[in-house]
């Protein structure tokens, strides 16, 4: 009866610990300075940027972190909560499993904003904050969006793009439809792809998508649903925030695509003034995904930036 009874006990433990779990992976010398990488989302993963960069970054002297945030990608869990707060939470586990009391943080897209959140509530444990590609005045992106795409469908006499953009305006700017609405006409309208492939980013697409990487691309169709439930930060504006992050003395930068579609020239603008001129990279023929549209010069901004003084 006794083992019967520790039995129950594990199996009924084991499913707690496991949903608990967050994939993560360190490459590179951990005598090196920490980068933490933070991917996009709700939705997201870091299998891309692990999949085609990491290597390359931790070889140029770094010890790079990835890893996917809970209910995210590989770190699947049926009872994440997708807010601000657990994400702070999961990137303070991350800090004390690989024994780091400060670190730089790359944030991407969404990642951006989860990252400057994160660096403002805990400016003692952020050395710099890197954002690429990184979401920041989130109602001015959606708006952006869909004023140039509706002068797209403007311009073709698309009338089923205009009806489109239409029914999208009248959405609520704070659910998780308005959010993928924008997000998908963008998408199909090119506005994160490269304008011209290179034959090293057809390259680095190539491996990824032939690896175990592309394989773990595990998208969580309900990580945008529950974010909007259970967090109440939806749509914001982090450029106050970076302000604050900056008068702490940490160190901003901001890597962005030339080309890439969703932020507007105002915005980019914006970022350049926050960060400062000699902070602030726009790489050309680039999009969404400059680490793999333009690797070479995403590597060597990171490492001048890292090791500037």
């Amino acid at each position: 009866m006794r083992h019967i009874l520790l039995l129950l006990f594990f199996v009924n433990l084991t499913p707690t610990l496991s949903a608990q779990t967050i994939y993560s992976k360190a490459y590179g010398k951990a005598s090196n300075p920490a980068i933490i990488f933070v991917h996009g989302g709700p939705r997201g993963n870091s299998t891309l940027f692990e999949g085609t960069t990491v290597e390359a970054l931790a070889t140029r002297g770094f010890y790079v972190i990835v890893y996917d945030r809970r209910g995210e990608g590989r770190s699947i869990d049926t009872t994440a909560t997708f807010t601000f707060k657990e994400a702070f939470a999961d990137l303070n586990s991350l800090l004390q499993k690989y024994n780091l009391k400060k670190v730089t943080i790359i944030g991407h897209s969404f990642g951006g904003i989860v990252s400057t959140l994160y660096t403002d509530a805990y400016p003692e444990k952020v050395e710099q904050l890197i954002l690429v590609g990184a979401l920041f005045s989130q109602q001015e992106t959606y708006d952006h969006i869909l004023s140039t795409v509706k002068k797209i469908g403007i311009e073709k006499h698309n009338n089923e793009l205009l009806a489109r953009i239409s029914a999208i305006e009248k959405l609520s700017k704070n659910s998780a439809e308005y959010r993928k609405e924008c997000y998908e006409v963008a998408s199909e309208n090119g506005y994160f792809r490269m304008p011209n492939p290179t034959a090293e980013s057809k390259r680095l697409n190539e491996i990824y998508q032939q690896s175990e990487f592309s394989k773990s691309n595990i998208r969580n169709d309900l990580a945008p649903i529950r974010f909007y439930q259970d967090e109440t930060l939806v749509n914001i504006n982090t450029k106050p925030n970076l302000k604050k992050i900056a008068k702490h003395g940490i160190k901003l930068f901001a890597l962005y695509g030339k080309q890439d579609n969703i932020f507007s020239a105002k915005q980019l603008n914006d970022m350049q003034n926050i960060v400062g001129k000699t902070r602030f990279q726009l790489i050309d023929n680039c999009s969404h995904y400059p680490f793999v549209d333009q690797q070479k010069a995403f590597l060597d901004t990171i490492e001048n930036w890292m090791k500037a003084k």
